[in-house]
């Protein structure tokens, strides 16, 4: 029997993941890695820390299943997107820590884009908002900031990348310095209409296209392991930025079909087929995974923080022990009691994108309990999420029906709070339409697998991987829409309050 193996470096923890031919789990490692944070708003990583900890999970998760090296056909590897690592093309050396794609120290250079006018220009090559949470700002931070860091990119002594790049870098032993279109089109700098970096982009920007990996499908055969780090050459044959390789898992392979992530932060993607189109709601347009060399297409929106405010709940405010605990927590309590949650310590994502937004809790009384606050931070999660797909909605009446534009009719999810069966259920309750839990939950990971399956001839096609996606659970709504609307009414307005602090 053959195997994949899939690296998902996530924004918390590295994990690899061996997959058999029917795409069930046969053995996982996971570890946690250091999150930096020199000031409020800055986030980092440690690239060679997450280096490290992929290897040992990959060499461990080998071990786990019973296995050799040569046992497994191929590699996949998915990781957080946006986040950007320089280095030293000779060395080998990250020039400074990565920073991550939450972190928003790339403001300032945003605001003057957008004072600017480019705001046009970008979202018409890209697909995006002009943004901090994007690569484009944090590359150009980076050269700002380390001592003679443009002399040696312009000598061409640096590459850039992210962290699937890095990976594949250390994994080829620097032999291959390459991206797949899903995480070239998170940079800011990539032309997703005609898949090649946009040089008007990186000239109005100062970044040298030195710096760049190649750029190929998500579906490809791009290098081979070095034999003394798992044991064999093994070739790595997919690769995708995490939020399209679930898209891709979930088996989302034509227009109207969508998934939400539950991970750190949320992430609401709805398949848009071959076709390139903007959205008039506050949503990103952004290249799905591809098979081929065939432009593919999603809309999307992103939540910055969704689970991590259960994280907070642990360590800021210290109302449980362990994030498991908060589901039995917030049902301690039969509703939030008119408590509102809104997580904006980073600001507020689509389709807001508002970088100035705080934190709030408002609607607070004298009967409030950490069990109320903690029921609507859990809320909070499914509230920012509905946004997200009433502004597809809205995208999809307004294109009138039009190819790329189907209605949303069901949302598969994925990640780790999708367990959290009160969580879904409000989700669905909110959004009015079934959410289907799939039994692999970690379609990060198999998306990733599916690209290195498919490359190394493991799969066939597209057909052959939907058979194999299977349901757990429906969850079903049962709140009335009147009401459901009503309560999105009263987190639009907790969301203005947020705003305004």
């Amino acid at each position: 029997m053959s195997f994949i193996l899939a690296l998902d470096q996530g924004t918390s923890s590295s994990r690899s993941i061996v997959f058999d031919p029917a795409g069930r789990i046969k053995a996982m490692a996971q570890r946690e890695f250091r999150q930096i944070y020199p000031q409020p708003g800055w986030v980092e990583h440690d690239p060679e820390e997450l280096w490290q900890s992929q290897l040992a999970t990959a060499q461990e998760a080998i071990a786990k299943a019973g296995l050799t090296a040569r046992d497994i056909t191929a590699i996949g590897i998915t990781n957080q997107r946006e986040t950007t690592v320089v280095w030293n093309r000779r060395t080998g050396r990250p020039i400074h820590n990565a920073i991550v794609w939450q972190d928003r120290r790339g403001e300032p250079l945003c605001a003057q884009l957008r004072e600017h006018g480019h705001t046009g220009q970008i979202r018409q090559s890209t697909g995006l908002v002009v943004d901090a949470y994007f690569s484009a700002s944090k590359i150009r931070w980076i050269l700002d900031h380390v001592s003679g860091a443009h002399i040696a990119a312009a000598q061409g002594e640096l590459a850039f990348g992210t962290v699937d790049s890095w990976l594949l870098w250390k994994l080829t032993g620097g032999h291959v310095h390459a991206t797949d279109v899903s995480n070239a089109a998170r940079t800011m700098l990539f032309d997703i209409r005609h898949n090649v970096w946009d040089h008007e982009l990186l000239k109005l920007l100062h970044v040298p296209d030195s710096l760049l990996p190649a750029v190929f499908p998500s579906s490809h055969v791009f290098g081979e392991t070095e034999s003394s780090l798992l044991g064999a050459h093994i070739p790595v044959a997919g690769m995708a930025g995490d939020q399209q390789s679930a898209l891709f898992g979930q088996a989302c392979f034509k227009a109207g079909l969508a998934k939400n992530t539950y991970g750190t932060g949320c992430f609401m993607l709805m398949h848009t087929g071959d076709q390139f189109r903007t959205s008039g709601n506050g949503l990103i347009t952004t290249a799905a995974a591809q098979p081929d060399a065939r432009p593919q297409y999603a809309l999307e929106g992103s939540v910055f923080i969704g689970g991590a405010v259960v994280q907070w709940l642990r360590d800021g405010l210290q109302a449980i022990q362990g994030s498991h605990q908060v589901q039995a927590l917030a049902e301690s309590v039969p509703d939030a009691g008119g408590v509102m949650f809104v997580p904006a310590f980073t600001g507020l994502g689509a389709p807001y994108w508002n970088a100035e937004a705080r934190g709030a809790i408002v609607g607070l009384t004298r009967g409030s309990t950490v069990a109320h606050i903690a029921r609507a931070a859990l809320e909070s999660i499914a509230f920012q999420c509905a946004a997200l797909l009433q502004a597809m909605s809205r995208d999809a009446v307004a294109a009138g029906g039009s190819a790329g534009f189907a209605a949303v009719t069901e949302l598969r999810v994925d990640g780790g709070a999708c367990v959290n069966d009160l969580l879904m259920q409000f989700q669905a309750d909110l959004l009015g339409i079934p959410v289907l839990r799939p039994q692999v939950i970690e379609t990060t990971a198999l998306g990733a697998a599916y690209l290195a399956g498919l490359a190394t001839g493991l799969f066939k096609n597209l057909e052959e991987l939907s058979a194999l996606w299977q349901v757990e659970r429906c969850f079903y709504p049962t709140l009335p829409r009147d009401r459901a609307l009503d309560l999105m009414a009263t987190w639009e307005r907790a969301v203005r309050q947020a705003t305004t602090v």
